[in-house]
């Protein structure tokens, strides 16, 4: 975000300093050890247990809590690491709320679920925090695989392949590890740098060399690590960005929303960070919420998220949208961007109301704005990639693309819904393949 003679709206230090600090802490402090055992205490463990079902790297969610409550969060941590090697990030950030808490037992009897993310998060702190990793490599194989996209499908996949003894590659466009983790998450999620200490933590296990600002159809060719490695998994992620569509999209004060939350987290000074005091976010996914509270956070006096179809349609569970709304964000429904308004810079936002089916009603809004950001939705770019449905690479089974010895996994496939813990079941689960397919 760049403030110039345009938008005289968008400043820094819109609060004082201590509030940023407050307003950016941890959305939900970690469980301390009695908290741990009271809530793992009001599990039933059921044998047949939904919760597993719903979670998509398939946690023996049960067995954990039962470790918890024995007293051996350690080994409730290795439980949850055995099937996704991201569990400290995926506690923090999985929308619980919506996959193995609403599919909890308790949650159908008293509208009160078990803390399952926060227990996990519990587990995995205790283990991370006490010292060596707690996998090891097998014996080499002499295999080489390349894995393009340092994010947690590619990460997963990095890692238990490293585990079956091959050696890995992994390749990133940006400069650090993590992809979504390290930067399009909202801070409030992920503080004090754990996003780098759990890529740091992975690393342990040996095996793995990142090479960052490698970018497929830039420095990167396919074709290249095609004849370089004996396979390559593809985790590149979303790159692209929707647009509008309108007149004056490229006026001073419109940007996309992911470039926002990707220069809030990388900042070390958020006072310094200039926002705008009537900011207006377009979208009703996680990435717009993410935008739309980290702006109230950051001192925007209004802050209107308009969304065109209507509220239970949002991508965005209903927890998310609550939590926007906690914080002061409006939320607008049925209503799509028309035209833009501004000289060089954009003053404001007209909205046409729409019904159910997208048909616009002929009635129309304008929202004060002097910043604006564009949340409705990435795409994948790139020539050379394998075969596409719908815009995203096809794959079949656990990840494999029409390109013989190249996998893919993560949101650039669109199987699943896009969230972290989907991304590290592809990525475990290509590796799963990859490594049958290369020890025969």
């Amino acid at each position: 975000m760049s403030q110039n003679a345009f938008t005289p709206g968008i400043v820094a230090g819109r609060l004082a300093p201590g509030d940023y600090a407050d307003n950016f802490a941890d959305l939900h402090p970690p469980l301390d050890p009695h908290e741990a055992l009271v809530a793992a205490d009001r599990c039933y463990f059921c044998h047949d247990a939904p919760c597993i079902t719903a979670c998509p790297t398939t946690i023996d969610i049960p067995l954990f809590i039962r470790q918890i409550a024995t007293g051996t969060p350690e080994a409730a941590a290795r439980t949850i690491f055995d099937q996704n090697i991201l569990g400290g990030m995926c506690a923090r950030v999985c929308p619980t709320e919506t996959l193995c808490e609403e599919a909890c037992v308790r949650e159908a009897a008293e509208g009160k679920p078990v803390l399952i993310g926060r227990l996990q998060r519990y587990a995995t702190d205790t283990l991370m925090a006490e010292g060596p990793h707690p996998y090891t490599r097998a014996a080499p194989t002499g295999r080489r695989v390349a894995v393009v996209g340092a994010g947690p499908a590619g990460l997963a996949c990095a890692h238990r392949l490293a585990m079956h003894g091959h050696d890995v590659t992994v390749f990133d466009g940006r400069d650090r590890a993590g992809g979504l983790n390290e930067y399009g998450i909202a801070a409030y999620k992920t503080v004090e740098g754990f996003a780098r200490a759990e890529v740091d933590w992975l690393l342990q296990i040996g095996g793995i060399e990142i090479r960052t600002g490698q970018r497929l159809g830039e420095n990167l060719s396919l074709d290249t690590l095609r004849r370089d490695y004996d396979a390559v998994f593809l985790g590149v992620g979303l790159d692209g960005v929707n647009a509008l569509g309108l007149a004056g999209e490229d006026a001073d004060g419109i940007e996309n929303a992911v470039d926002f939350i990707a220069e809030l987290r990388q900042s070390d000074d958020l006072a310094a960070l200039p926002i705008g005091r009537d900011v207006v976010v377009i979208g009703g996914g996680m990435t717009a919420i993410d935008a739309a509270v980290q702006a109230r956070l950051l001192g925007a006096l209004n802050v209107t998220l308009v969304y065109r179809r209507s509220r239970e349609r949002m991508n965005a569970s209903p927890y998310e949208q609550d939590l926007a709304a906690s914080r002061g964000v409006r939320i607008v429904t049925n209503a799509q961007p028309v035209a833009i308004h501004g000289n060089g810079a954009v003053r404001e936002i007209e909205f046409e109301y729409t019904d159910d089916d997208l048909k616009p009603t002929g009635q129309t809004f304008r929202l004060a704005a002097d910043q604006v950001f564009k949340a409705i939705g990435q795409t994948l770019s790139g020539d050379g990639l394998p075969e596409r449905d719908g815009g995203r690479i096809a794959v079949t089974g656990p990840g494999r693309t029409s390109i013989k010895g190249v996998w893919a996994g993560g949101d650039c496939t669109g199987q699943g819904e896009d969230l972290t813990v989907t991304a590290v079941a592809h990525g475990r689960d290509a590796a799963q393949d990859i490594h049958a397919t290369l020890t025969g």
